[in-house]
């Protein structure tokens, strides 16, 4: 931690007029009282501060669903073990929208107006952003990658039945998962390197508080630029176009293998050899028509399509933070929060959902779950009074 006379020495006049302004600008100390601001009696700050209000009260309420979700989810794949591939990457999965969602509830209490307006000796919103949304937003990308990694596999499944078991085996799944959490989140160290934490003084408020200002050399924000590029745009571009291809893949092919099982029954109905069976559209793809392996398709197919819709917000920002402004300390910062709200949402939705997925698709998660809980059990019981 940097003392006050280090910090200050260190920042540049440009860095610590940039935080003294965004500082305000989120407090409400503007001094832009016109009448165009006002409505009904009620300032345009007051009427933002209700509406995130609103927005966080929603968010943190999924949030601690979802929490507890992804606590039982984990629980459940323990319980079934490892033998199976879908078992580690589920796990995973569950994993990183379980540190995600902790992450969202500290910086949904960061930016809850009581909280944020209380007098603390440190700048939340900032703070928040240096320490929960950044690396939240690490947890994210690792999310997606583990999620396109998923869907590949399922694909793979279909294309390569008799194959795929030997190549994607327990132990390469958790390599896979264990290189996909090093190449997401490590990354995160670089946002050090272009802010530090520091006590800033701010003369009007007559007080010392702890904050967080950019490092402006140009190795910092060039090594920013690089990790934002291929971690920030790249990478989670990539892991949702490859969940999107996989996706309709999969929905494709679980309809030949409806329309090829349809063909085989009319075919036995009428009498006829099973000829039409030969001619089902690969063998790979009668292959996949296995009860067990077709459920497990149908599931990863649902994960996925509820990661596409909930992740275009996400998509939408990463997009936006390669234009110069939209960022931190950028002439754009206002419009930066309703953005990231929204695309915290949609994600907390999508990694607070994937409990119900799995209990109305799986009947082995569905077992184990009512037996983890002693749902069946109290049940017995309350038939047997």
């Amino acid at each position: 931690m940097h003392p006050v006379e280090e910090a200050t020495s260190h920042s540049t006049s440009e860095a610590l007029m940039m935080v003294e302004d965004y500082l305000q600008t989120w407090r409400g100390q503007k001094q832009d009282t016109s009448e165009n601001n006002l409505a009904n009696g009620v300032s345009t700050e007051e009427q933002m501060d209700l509406i995130l209000l609103i927005i966080i009260l929603i968010i943190e309420i999924v949030n601690l669903a979802g929490l507890v979700g992804n606590i039982l989810n984990i629980a459940v794949f323990v319980r079934l073990g490892f033998s199976e591939p879908s078992n580690i990457s589920l796990t995973a999965l569950a994993a990183a929208d379980l540190v995600s969602l902790v992450l969202s509830i500290w910086i949904g209490l960061c930016y809850w107006p009581p909280f944020r307006d209380s007098g603390l000796p440190f700048n939340p919103l900032n703070l928040s952003l240096h320490t929960g949304a950044g690396l939240r937003a690490h947890t994210i990308r690792t999310v997606a990658c583990i999620t396109a990694f998923i869907s590949f596999e399922r694909c793979l499944c279909i294309l390569m039945p008799l194959k795929v078991k030997r190549i994607i085996t327990p132990k390469f799944t958790k390599t896979a998962m264990f290189i996909i959490g090093i190449f997401t989140v490590v990354p995160y160290i670089v946002i050090y390197f272009r802010y530090y934490f520091a006590w800033v003084i701010y003369p009007h408020l007559n007080a010392t508080i702890l904050d967080i200002v950019p490092n402006n050399s140009k190795g910092a924000i060039l090594m920013d630029q690089i990790v934002m590029a291929i971690c920030g745009v790249i990478q989670p571009i990539v892991s949702f176009v490859i969940v999107l291809v996989s996706t309709i893949f999969l929905i494709v092919q679980l309809r030949k293998i409806a329309s090829w099982r349809k063909s085989v029954m009319s075919a036995g109905r009428r009498g006829q050899d099973n000829s039409e069976a030969e001619s089902a559209p690969n063998t790979a793809v009668a292959n996949a028509g296995s009860s067990k392996e077709e459920r497990l398709t149908k599931m990863v197919v649902v994960i996925a399509t509820n990661f596409i819709v909930c992740f275009v917000p996400t998509c939408v920002f990463f997009g936006l933070v390669v234009f110069e402004g939209f960022a931190l300390f950028g002439s754009y910062r206002r419009k930066v929060v309703p953005v990231l709200l929204t695309s915290y949402l949609t994600e907390s939705v999508s990694a607070s959902v994937n409990i119900l997925i799995y209990y109305n698709m799986s009947a082995k998660f569905r077992s184990t779950l009512r037996l983890l809980l002693q749902l069946d059990a109290q049940a017995a019981q309350a038939k047997s009074d």
